[in-house]
């Protein structure tokens, strides 16, 4: 995800609006440790996985036309949304890439806010999702049934009250 100061998160959507990619990994309840590469040359982000533990890593996610000023700083969270989770961050290695660059290149304006060449691309329209058939289906049938119940319970205690006025005149 993108966050550069001037985006707010939205936790309803799960930061959908400021996602740049991404990718699943089945991890949960493996015999081995799993490695995530993370690797940003020439205004490109690719993040690779090694999930088997065989040392060979996996293309994942890639994002083209990320522009990350100097200086600033690396973090890492982990949280899940879901208390059974438990995720380790055991060690984190930083190296720089020693890239031959040409003068354009070098003579590029400085970057101060991270920014994406066409942000728009990576939006993701997530749908309102409507009940299927078989939700109102059993909507309807359950309101019913509670319906049904709440004038059979009246029925049961009109009579009852009606009996209790009756035996008042003996």
């Amino acid at each position: 995800m993108l966050g550069n100061g001037t985006l707010a998160y939205e936790h309803d959507k799960d930061g959908r609006s400021t996602e740049l990619g991404g990718c699943t990994s089945m991890i949960r309840n493996s015999l081995h440790d799993s490695f995530l590469l993370i690797r940003y040359t020439r205004n490109q982000l690719t993040l690779m996985t090694d999930v088997d533990g065989k040392q060979t890593y996996k293309d994942c996610a890639s994002v083209s036309g990320l522009r990350l000023p100097l200086g600033y700083f690396l973090g890492a969270s982990s949280a899940t949304g879901d208390l059974t989770d438990n995720h380790d961050l055991i060690s984190l290695k930083m190296y720089e890439l020693t890239v031959e660059r040409d003068l354009e290149e070098e003579e590029g304006e400085e970057v101060l806010l991270p920014s994406v060449d066409n942000m728009e691309q990576f939006h993701v329209e997530v749908p309102e999702e409507g009940m299927s058939g078989v939700q109102i289906f059993m909507s309807v049938l359950f309101t019913v049934m509670g319906l049904g119940v709440l004038a059979v319970v009246g029925l049961i205690l009109y009579g009852r009250w009606k009996e209790n006025k009756r035996k008042r005149f003996y």
